[in-house]
Protein backbone atom coordinates (compact mmCIF):
# COMPACT_ATOMS: atom_id res chain seq x y z
CA UNK A 1 0.00 0.00 0.00
CA UNK A 2 2.61 2.35 0.83
CA UNK A 3 4.23 1.52 -2.37
CA UNK A 4 1.84 2.15 -3.98
CA UNK A 5 1.33 5.68 -2.30
CA UNK A 6 4.92 6.73 -3.35
CA UNK A 7 4.21 5.59 -6.98
CA UNK A 8 1.28 7.57 -6.89
CA UNK A 9 3.02 10.75 -5.73
CA UNK A 10 6.18 9.94 -7.89
CA UNK A 11 3.96 10.67 -11.11
CA UNK A 12 4.35 13.36 -13.29
CA UNK A 13 1.44 14.50 -13.37
CA UNK A 14 0.86 14.21 -9.27
CA UNK A 15 1.63 17.86 -8.30
CA UNK A 16 -1.40 18.67 -11.30
CA UNK A 17 -3.77 16.74 -9.76
CA UNK A 18 -3.36 18.01 -5.61
CA UNK A 19 -2.88 21.52 -6.99
CA UNK A 20 -6.84 20.62 -9.05
CA UNK A 21 -7.60 19.47 -5.87
CA UNK A 22 -6.90 22.30 -3.49
CA UNK A 23 -8.24 24.97 -6.15
CA UNK A 24 -11.68 22.95 -6.02
CA UNK A 25 -11.51 22.85 -2.28
CA UNK A 26 -10.82 26.32 -2.13
CA UNK A 27 -14.13 26.80 -4.78
CA UNK A 28 -16.40 25.27 -1.97
CA UNK A 29 -15.26 27.22 0.73
CA UNK A 30 -15.79 30.24 -0.87
CA UNK A 31 -19.23 28.64 -2.01
CA UNK A 32 -20.81 27.34 0.85
CA UNK A 33 -22.22 28.22 4.34
CA UNK A 34 -18.02 28.12 4.98
CA UNK A 35 -17.04 30.82 3.04
CA UNK A 36 -17.43 33.08 6.22
CA UNK A 37 -14.66 30.93 8.52
CA UNK A 38 -12.73 30.67 5.18
CA UNK A 39 -12.28 34.66 5.12
CA UNK A 40 -12.07 34.79 8.28
CA UNK A 41 -9.14 32.18 8.71
CA UNK A 42 -7.21 33.94 5.72
CA UNK A 43 -7.66 37.55 7.61
CA UNK A 44 -6.59 36.78 11.02
CA UNK A 45 -3.17 38.31 12.08
CA UNK A 46 -0.86 36.51 13.11
CA UNK A 47 2.60 38.72 14.48
CA UNK A 48 6.07 38.12 15.16
CA UNK A 49 7.68 40.66 17.22
CA UNK A 50 10.90 41.48 18.90
CA UNK A 51 10.23 44.30 21.16
CA UNK A 52 9.01 47.18 19.49
CA UNK A 53 9.87 46.02 15.81
CA UNK A 54 8.00 43.33 14.32
CA UNK A 55 5.82 41.66 11.64
CA UNK A 56 2.15 41.62 11.81
CA UNK A 57 0.53 40.44 8.96
CA UNK A 58 -2.98 38.51 7.40
CA UNK A 59 -2.58 34.81 7.34
CA UNK A 60 -3.14 35.29 2.98
CA UNK A 61 0.08 37.64 3.31
CA UNK A 62 1.92 35.09 5.22
CA UNK A 63 1.21 32.62 2.74
CA UNK A 64 1.76 34.80 -0.44
CA UNK A 65 5.07 36.97 1.05
CA UNK A 66 6.27 33.72 3.67
CA UNK A 67 5.91 30.54 2.04
CA UNK A 68 5.86 31.54 -2.10
CA UNK A 69 8.99 32.96 -1.02
CA UNK A 70 10.36 29.11 -0.51
CA UNK A 71 8.55 28.41 -4.00
CA UNK A 72 10.48 30.79 -5.79
CA UNK A 73 13.99 29.30 -3.84
CA UNK A 74 13.12 26.16 -5.85
CA UNK A 75 12.78 28.10 -9.05
CA UNK A 76 15.91 29.91 -8.17
CA UNK A 77 18.00 26.22 -7.42
CA UNK A 78 16.36 25.08 -10.87
CA UNK A 79 17.15 28.43 -13.14
CA UNK A 80 20.47 27.84 -11.36
CA UNK A 81 20.57 24.11 -12.07
CA UNK A 82 19.68 24.80 -15.65
CA UNK A 83 22.04 27.21 -16.10
CA UNK A 84 25.11 25.50 -14.91
CA UNK A 85 23.95 21.77 -16.19
CA UNK A 86 21.23 21.87 -18.05
CA UNK A 87 19.26 22.63 -20.95
CA UNK A 88 20.06 26.62 -20.36
CA UNK A 89 23.85 26.04 -20.30
CA UNK A 90 23.44 25.32 -24.33
CA UNK A 91 22.60 28.55 -25.98
CA UNK A 92 21.27 26.56 -28.77
CA UNK A 93 18.62 24.69 -26.66
CA UNK A 94 17.96 28.09 -25.15
CA UNK A 95 16.70 29.66 -28.64
CA UNK A 96 13.50 28.69 -29.40
CA UNK A 97 12.32 27.97 -26.08
CA UNK A 98 13.19 31.55 -25.23
CA UNK A 99 11.68 33.64 -28.16
CA UNK A 100 8.34 31.30 -27.67
CA UNK A 101 8.69 32.46 -24.21
CA UNK A 102 9.09 36.15 -24.94
CA UNK A 103 6.24 36.10 -27.33
CA UNK A 104 4.37 33.92 -24.93
CA UNK A 105 4.66 37.30 -22.38
CA UNK A 106 4.40 40.07 -24.95
CA UNK A 107 1.23 38.89 -26.25
CA UNK A 108 -1.07 38.35 -23.32
CA UNK A 109 0.47 41.65 -22.32
CA UNK A 110 -0.56 43.33 -25.38
CA UNK A 111 -4.23 41.43 -25.17
CA UNK A 112 -4.97 42.53 -21.84
CA UNK A 113 -3.93 45.96 -22.02
CA UNK A 114 -5.78 46.14 -25.36
CA UNK A 115 -9.31 45.75 -23.14
CA UNK A 116 -7.84 47.49 -19.71
CA UNK A 117 -6.23 50.76 -21.03
CA UNK A 118 -8.97 53.20 -20.69
CA UNK A 119 -8.99 52.51 -16.42
CA UNK A 120 -5.43 53.39 -15.27
CA UNK A 121 -6.06 51.03 -12.23
CA UNK A 122 -6.32 47.69 -14.07
CA UNK A 123 -3.65 48.18 -17.00
CA UNK A 124 -1.18 48.34 -14.27
CA UNK A 125 -2.05 44.36 -14.30
CA UNK A 126 -0.84 43.60 -17.49
CA UNK A 127 1.58 40.81 -16.44
CA UNK A 128 -1.17 38.81 -14.81
CA UNK A 129 -2.27 36.81 -17.95
CA UNK A 130 1.81 36.58 -18.98
CA UNK A 131 2.57 33.17 -16.94
CA UNK A 132 2.58 29.38 -17.36
CA UNK A 133 1.90 26.85 -14.72
CA UNK A 134 4.49 24.53 -14.88
CA UNK A 135 2.68 21.94 -12.41
CA UNK A 136 -0.97 22.13 -14.42
CA UNK A 137 1.06 22.48 -17.81
CA UNK A 138 3.31 19.27 -17.34
CA UNK A 139 0.68 17.34 -15.14
CA UNK A 140 -1.78 17.88 -18.57
CA UNK A 141 1.00 16.36 -20.79
CA UNK A 142 1.67 13.77 -18.47
CA UNK A 143 -1.68 12.55 -18.91
CA UNK A 144 -1.28 11.89 -22.50
CA UNK A 145 1.54 10.02 -22.08
CA UNK A 146 3.54 8.69 -25.22
CA UNK A 147 1.00 10.99 -27.44
CA UNK A 148 3.66 13.56 -26.77
CA UNK A 149 7.19 13.32 -28.22
CA UNK A 150 9.79 13.57 -25.28
CA UNK A 151 11.12 16.54 -27.38
CA UNK A 152 8.45 18.55 -27.01
CA UNK A 153 7.84 17.92 -23.36
CA UNK A 154 11.59 19.52 -23.54
CA UNK A 155 10.38 22.59 -25.06
CA UNK A 156 7.55 23.19 -22.61
CA UNK A 157 9.64 22.74 -19.57
CA UNK A 158 12.14 25.12 -21.03
CA UNK A 159 9.70 27.49 -21.90
CA UNK A 160 8.01 27.44 -18.60
CA UNK A 161 11.59 27.50 -16.73
CA UNK A 162 12.17 30.72 -18.73
CA UNK A 163 8.77 32.19 -18.25
CA UNK A 164 9.40 31.61 -14.45
CA UNK A 165 12.50 33.82 -15.49
CA UNK A 166 10.72 36.47 -16.89
CA UNK A 167 8.09 36.37 -13.92
CA UNK A 168 11.00 37.19 -11.69
CA UNK A 169 12.40 39.93 -13.61
CA UNK A 170 8.98 41.19 -14.40
CA UNK A 171 7.83 41.08 -10.26
CA UNK A 172 11.42 42.96 -9.46
CA UNK A 173 10.95 45.73 -12.03
CA UNK A 174 7.23 46.74 -11.89
CA UNK A 175 5.95 45.32 -8.59
CA UNK A 176 8.30 47.30 -6.09
CA UNK A 177 6.30 49.57 -3.58
CA UNK A 178 7.78 52.81 -2.15
CA UNK A 179 11.13 51.96 -1.41
CA UNK A 180 13.19 52.06 1.62
CA UNK A 181 16.97 52.84 1.25
CA UNK A 182 17.79 52.16 4.74
CA UNK A 183 16.13 48.53 4.30
CA UNK A 184 17.95 47.97 1.24
CA UNK A 185 21.38 48.82 2.23
CA UNK A 186 20.87 46.54 5.42
CA UNK A 187 19.97 43.83 2.76
CA UNK A 188 23.33 44.08 1.27
CA UNK A 189 24.90 42.76 4.27
CA UNK A 190 23.38 38.95 4.42
CA UNK A 191 24.31 38.88 0.35
CA UNK A 192 27.60 39.83 0.68
CA UNK A 193 27.92 37.09 4.00
CA UNK A 194 26.36 34.88 1.40
CA UNK A 195 28.91 35.54 -1.81
CA UNK A 196 31.63 35.21 1.26
CA UNK A 197 30.16 31.49 2.02
CA UNK A 198 30.20 30.60 -2.05
CA UNK A 199 33.45 32.42 -2.73
CA UNK A 200 35.20 30.63 0.24
CA UNK A 201 33.89 27.12 -0.62
CA UNK A 202 31.76 26.71 2.50
CA UNK A 203 29.93 22.94 1.68
CA UNK A 204 27.39 23.61 4.87
CA UNK A 205 23.84 25.25 3.47
CA UNK A 206 22.48 26.14 6.44
CA UNK A 207 23.77 28.87 7.58
CA UNK A 208 23.01 30.53 3.77
CA UNK A 209 19.89 30.31 4.15
CA UNK A 210 19.22 31.50 7.81
CA UNK A 211 21.38 34.37 5.71
CA UNK A 212 18.38 33.72 3.44
CA UNK A 213 15.80 34.15 6.18
CA UNK A 214 17.30 37.34 7.29
CA UNK A 215 17.23 39.27 3.94
CA UNK A 216 13.41 38.39 3.28
CA UNK A 217 12.68 40.12 6.53
CA UNK A 218 14.72 42.88 5.31
CA UNK A 219 13.72 42.53 1.55
CA UNK A 220 10.23 42.87 2.89
CA UNK A 221 10.91 45.70 4.81
CA UNK A 222 12.74 47.31 2.08
CA UNK A 223 9.37 47.87 -0.20
CA UNK A 224 10.77 44.96 -2.59
CA UNK A 225 8.92 42.27 -2.79
CA UNK A 226 10.28 39.53 -0.61
CA UNK A 227 9.60 36.51 -2.17
CA UNK A 228 12.59 37.84 -4.59
CA UNK A 229 15.08 36.80 -1.09
CA UNK A 230 14.25 33.33 -2.47
CA UNK A 231 15.68 33.78 -6.06
CA UNK A 232 18.69 35.51 -4.68
CA UNK A 233 19.47 33.22 -1.56
CA UNK A 234 19.56 29.81 -4.43
CA UNK A 235 21.96 31.43 -6.57
CA UNK A 236 24.69 31.73 -3.81
CA UNK A 237 24.11 27.65 -3.36
CA UNK A 238 26.78 26.21 -4.35
CA UNK A 239 26.40 23.40 -7.09
CA UNK A 240 29.38 21.48 -6.15
CA UNK A 241 31.19 21.10 -2.83
CA UNK A 242 34.71 20.25 -1.58
CA UNK A 243 33.47 16.66 -0.84
CA UNK A 244 32.20 16.57 -4.44
CA UNK A 245 28.64 16.17 -3.43
CA UNK A 246 25.91 19.19 -4.81
CA UNK A 247 24.59 20.92 -2.17
CA UNK A 248 21.96 22.52 -4.69
CA UNK A 249 21.03 19.51 -5.82
CA UNK A 250 20.09 18.40 -2.66
CA UNK A 251 18.58 20.75 -1.66
CA UNK A 252 16.45 21.00 -4.28
CA UNK A 253 14.79 17.37 -4.59
CA UNK A 254 14.61 17.94 -0.79
CA UNK A 255 11.92 21.06 -1.47
CA UNK A 256 10.33 19.59 -4.41
CA UNK A 257 7.81 17.12 -3.03
CA UNK A 258 6.99 19.94 -0.02
CA UNK A 259 6.94 22.72 -2.90
CA UNK A 260 4.39 20.26 -4.95
CA UNK A 261 2.25 18.76 -2.30
CA UNK A 262 2.30 21.34 0.69
CA UNK A 263 3.34 24.16 -0.78
CA UNK A 264 1.37 25.44 -4.16
CA UNK A 265 -1.85 24.07 -2.78
CA UNK A 266 -1.53 25.89 0.08
CA UNK A 267 -1.49 28.66 -1.63
CA UNK A 268 -4.17 27.86 -4.25
CA UNK A 269 -6.26 27.16 -1.21
CA UNK A 270 -5.71 30.23 -0.01
CA UNK A 271 -6.05 32.24 -3.52
CA UNK A 272 -8.46 30.31 -5.78
CA UNK A 273 -11.44 30.86 -3.84
CA UNK A 274 -13.92 33.13 -5.91
CA UNK A 275 -17.18 33.51 -5.01
CA UNK A 276 -19.75 31.97 -7.77
CA UNK A 277 -23.11 32.67 -6.54
CA UNK A 278 -25.08 35.27 -8.89
CA UNK A 279 -22.07 34.80 -11.40
CA UNK A 280 -22.67 34.96 -15.22
CA UNK A 281 -21.50 35.58 -18.86
CA UNK A 282 -21.72 39.38 -18.12
CA UNK A 283 -19.26 38.76 -15.13
CA UNK A 284 -16.53 36.96 -17.02
CA UNK A 285 -17.35 39.57 -19.74
CA UNK A 286 -16.33 42.21 -17.47
CA UNK A 287 -12.93 44.65 -18.35
CA UNK A 288 -10.55 42.76 -16.27
CA UNK A 289 -11.28 38.71 -15.87
CA UNK A 290 -11.81 39.24 -19.73
CA UNK A 291 -8.51 40.76 -20.29
CA UNK A 292 -6.83 38.01 -18.50
CA UNK A 293 -8.80 35.27 -19.61
CA UNK A 294 -8.43 36.10 -23.78
CA UNK A 295 -4.58 36.63 -22.36
CA UNK A 296 -4.21 33.22 -20.98
CA UNK A 297 -6.54 31.74 -23.98
CA UNK A 298 -5.97 34.03 -27.23
CA UNK A 299 -2.55 35.61 -26.05
CA UNK A 300 -0.17 32.83 -24.93
CA UNK A 301 -1.65 30.93 -28.50
CA UNK A 302 -0.82 34.06 -30.65
CA UNK A 303 3.16 34.40 -28.92
CA UNK A 304 4.42 31.17 -28.38
CA UNK A 305 2.94 29.51 -31.71
CA UNK A 306 3.51 32.85 -33.69
CA UNK A 307 6.96 33.29 -32.24
CA UNK A 308 8.16 29.98 -32.97
CA UNK A 309 6.31 29.60 -36.45
CA UNK A 310 8.37 32.81 -37.24
CA UNK A 311 11.41 31.48 -35.88
CA UNK A 312 11.19 28.00 -37.60
CA UNK A 313 10.19 29.53 -41.10
CA UNK A 314 12.91 32.22 -41.11
CA UNK A 315 15.62 28.95 -40.46
CA UNK A 316 16.67 30.20 -37.26
CA UNK A 317 15.90 27.12 -35.33
CA UNK A 318 13.80 23.87 -35.88
CA UNK A 319 10.65 22.43 -34.55
CA UNK A 320 11.40 19.59 -31.75
CA UNK A 321 12.40 16.27 -32.80
CA UNK A 322 9.58 14.18 -33.88
CA UNK A 323 6.55 17.02 -33.59
CA UNK A 324 4.45 18.46 -35.49
CA UNK A 325 3.09 22.07 -35.77
CA UNK A 326 -0.37 20.93 -34.34
CA UNK A 327 1.27 19.42 -31.29
CA UNK A 328 3.31 22.80 -31.04
CA UNK A 329 0.14 24.56 -31.13
CA UNK A 330 -1.62 22.39 -28.49
CA UNK A 331 1.37 22.98 -26.18
CA UNK A 332 1.07 26.95 -27.17
CA UNK A 333 -2.64 26.36 -25.38
CA UNK A 334 -1.04 24.68 -22.38
CA UNK A 335 1.34 27.34 -22.12
CA UNK A 336 -1.80 29.80 -21.36
CA UNK A 337 -2.78 27.48 -17.85
CA UNK A 338 -1.50 30.53 -15.71
CA UNK A 339 -2.65 29.68 -12.69
CA UNK A 340 -0.45 29.77 -9.46
CA UNK A 341 1.83 32.47 -10.88
CA UNK A 342 -1.04 34.79 -12.44
CA UNK A 343 -2.69 34.52 -8.90
CA UNK A 344 0.22 35.67 -7.31
CA UNK A 345 1.37 38.17 -9.50
CA UNK A 346 -2.74 39.68 -9.36
CA UNK A 347 -2.24 39.60 -5.36
CA UNK A 348 0.92 41.79 -6.20
CA UNK A 349 -1.50 44.15 -8.03
CA UNK A 350 -4.91 44.28 -6.56
CA UNK A 351 -6.32 44.54 -2.82
CA UNK A 352 -9.95 44.42 -2.88
CA UNK A 353 -12.07 41.78 -2.48
CA UNK A 354 -13.85 42.51 -5.54
CA UNK A 355 -10.48 43.29 -7.59
CA UNK A 356 -9.45 39.89 -6.64
CA UNK A 357 -12.23 37.85 -7.26
CA UNK A 358 -12.38 39.39 -11.02
CA UNK A 359 -8.74 38.21 -11.17
CA UNK A 360 -10.02 34.58 -10.09
CA UNK A 361 -12.30 34.28 -12.24
CA UNK A 362 -10.08 35.60 -14.90
CA UNK A 363 -7.67 33.31 -14.25
CA UNK A 364 -9.72 30.16 -13.36
CA UNK A 365 -11.33 30.42 -16.92
CA UNK A 366 -8.43 30.95 -18.97
CA UNK A 367 -6.69 28.25 -17.46
CA UNK A 368 -9.27 25.77 -17.86
CA UNK A 369 -10.17 26.56 -21.44
CA UNK A 370 -6.39 26.53 -21.98
CA UNK A 371 -6.16 23.14 -20.27
CA UNK A 372 -9.02 22.06 -22.26
CA UNK A 373 -7.80 22.96 -26.13
CA UNK A 374 -4.27 21.86 -25.29
CA UNK A 375 -5.36 18.38 -23.77
CA UNK A 376 -7.83 18.09 -27.12
CA UNK A 377 -5.37 19.20 -29.47
CA UNK A 378 -2.50 17.19 -28.27
CA UNK A 379 -5.12 13.87 -27.77
CA UNK A 380 -6.08 14.15 -31.55
CA UNK A 381 -2.85 15.34 -32.91
CA UNK A 382 -0.89 12.65 -35.66
CA UNK A 383 2.07 11.61 -33.55
CA UNK A 384 3.97 11.67 -36.24
CA UNK A 385 5.59 15.09 -37.52
CA UNK A 386 3.37 16.68 -40.83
Amino acid sequence: MLGRIERLFAHEAAGGIVLMLATALALVLANTDLSGLYAQVLHLKFTIALGETGLSKPLILWINDGLMAVFFLLVGLELKHEMREGRLKTPSNVVLPGVAALGGMLAPALIYLAFTWADPVHRTGWAIPTATDIAFAVGVVALLGKRVPPALKLFLLTLAILDDLGAILVIALFYTAELKPAYLALALIPIALMALRLWTGAHRIAPTLILGAVLWVLVLKSGVHATLAGVVTAFFLPIRDRHGKSPLHALEHALSPYVAFLIVPIFALANAGVGLTGLGLADLAAPLPLAIALGLVIGKQLGVFGATFALVKLGFARLPEGASWLQLYGIAALAGIGFTMSLFIGSLNFETDAQMNAVRLGVLAGSLVSALVGYAVLRLAPQRAA
